[in-house]
C-alpha cells in the first residue's frame, strides 16, 4: 500500500486532515497514522503540541505518540529505524500507513532514507561544554568559521544543531551539508501532500492556538511536568511554549511574565512556520492543497484534493509533483 505523507507549517490542521482521510476510507480499508513531530513523541506534552488527545482520534490507530519520557534526548536516527520499521509493517498487513507531522528532519529522514554521519561521544561532549561555556551565538561564530553553509541555515540560538554540525565537520573532515538528506524518489513511492494558506490568515490562527494552549493549561501543564523532570530534558525543555513558560516561571511567575510567554510563544511559532515554508516548499514532490478557512465545506475539499492527488500518483505510478497553491 502506497502511504500518505501529509506535512506543513505548524496549524495548518494536518492532524485533522489525516483523521478525515482515515474516516473517508474507513469502509475500504484500515489507515494507520504514524506521528512525526518530535515533541509529540513524549508523555505528558499534549497541550503544548497540540497533540489529539486519545478519545478524539476516532478509533484510528496511531504510533509514536507518547513513546518517550521527557528527560530522555530525541534523536532523529533512532525515530527513522522505528517509524520506518512501523510504516513498512502496516502496509505489509494491508493497510495504509498515513504519516502526518511538521518536524522537517523527522519526515525528510524517512523519505529519502537519510544515512546520518557517525557521532563521536568525545567530539560532541567536548563542543557541549564549549556551547556551556561560551553560549550559543559565540558557538555559532565559531561554525561560521568551520563551515558557512551550515551555518547560514542553523539559527544563532539553536545550540544542539551548532553543536551537531561541529562534531560532524570535525569527525567527518567535510562540510555538514554533505551528510544531508538528498531529495529523490521518496521511500516507499509515498505521495507527498502539504497544507498551507495565507501568511495573514495562519498568522490569525497562530494567536488564537496560543491563546487556547494557555487558556486550557499549559502552564498547569508544565508545573506537572517539571516535577516529573522537564527542566532535565535536553529536548523536550526547549519546545515552544514548554520553553517560555518554564523561563517565565523561573522569573518569578507573575501574571506579567506568564504575558509575555504567551507572545514569545507565539513570536516563536511565526518564526518556525517560516524556517517550515523555506524547508517544505524546496521539494518539488510535495502535491500543495490550501486549506483556507476550517469550514466543514473547505475540509471536505482538502480530503477530496488528498484523495485524488494519492489515486492519480497511485494510478500513474509516480508521486504528484502538481502544485495547487
Amino acid at each position: 500500500m502506497r502511504p500518505i505523507t501529509i506535512l506543513g507549517p505548524t496549524g495548518t490542521g494536518k492532524s485533522e486532515l489525516a483523521l478525515d482521510i482515515a474516516e473517508h476510507l474507513s469502509s475500504k480499508m484500515t489507515v494507520e497514522i504514524v506521528n512525526a513531530d518530535a515533541y509529540q513523541l513524549y508523555r505528558g506534552m499534549d497541550i503544548g503540541t497540540g497533540k489529539v488527545p486519545p478519545v478524539e482520534r476516532r478509533g484510528v490507530p496511531h504510533h509514536h505518540l507518547d513513546v518517550r519520557d521527557i528527560t530522555e534526548t530525541a534523536s532523529v536516527a533512532t525515530y527513522q529505524q522505528a517509524a520506518a520499521a512501523d510504516i513498512e509493517a502496516i502496509a505489509a498487513r494491508g493497510a495504509l500507513p498515513l504519516l502526518v507531522g511538521g518536524s522537517m528532519l523527522y519526515i525528510q529522514s524517512l523519505l529519502d532514507d537519510w544515512s546520518f554521519p557517525v557521532r563521536d561521544p568525545d567530539v560532541r561532549a567536548r563542543w557541549e561544554q564549549r556551547l556551556s561555556e561560551v553560549g550559543a551565538v559565540r558557538l555559532h561564530a565559531e561554525l561560521v568559521r568551520r563551515d558557512p553553509a551550515a551555518a547560514a541555515v542553523i539559527p544563532l540560538t539553536d545550540g544542539r544543531r551548532t553543536v551537531r554540525a561541529l562534531e560532524v565537520v570535525e569527525v567527518s573532515g567535510r562540510p555538514f551539508a554533505a551528510s544531508a538528506p538528498r531529495i529523490g524518489k521518496p521511500r516507499w513511492d509515498s505521495v507527498i501532500l502539504g497544507l498551507d494558506c495565507d501568511t495573514k490568515l495562519l498568522d490569525e490562527r497562530l494567536i488564537l492556538r496560543t491563546k487556547a494552549m494557555f487558556d486550557h493549561g499549559l502552564i498547569e501543564e508544565v508545573l506537572s511536568l517539571l516535577a516529573r523532570g522537564l527542566a532535565k530534558g535536553v529536548t523536550s525543555s526547549r519546545a515552544m511554549g514548554y520553553a517560555q513558560v518554564i523561563a517565565a516561571l523561573k522569573a518569578g511567575g507573575g501574571a506579567r511574565a506568564l504575558d509575555d510567554a504567551r507572545r514569545k510563544t507565539c513570536l516563536a511559532t511565526r518564526r518556525y512556520v517560516r524556517r517550515q515554508r523555506s524547508w517544505f516548499r524546496r521539494d518539488h514532490r510535495v502535491h500543495w492543497i490550501d486549506v483556507g478557512t476550517a469550514s466543514a465545506s473547505q475540509r471536505a475539499a482538502a480530503v477530496t484534493a488528498a484523495l485524488q492527488a494519492w489515486r492519480r500518483a497511485s494510478l500513474n505510478g509516480q508521486a504528484a509533483v502538481s502544485q495547487t497553491t
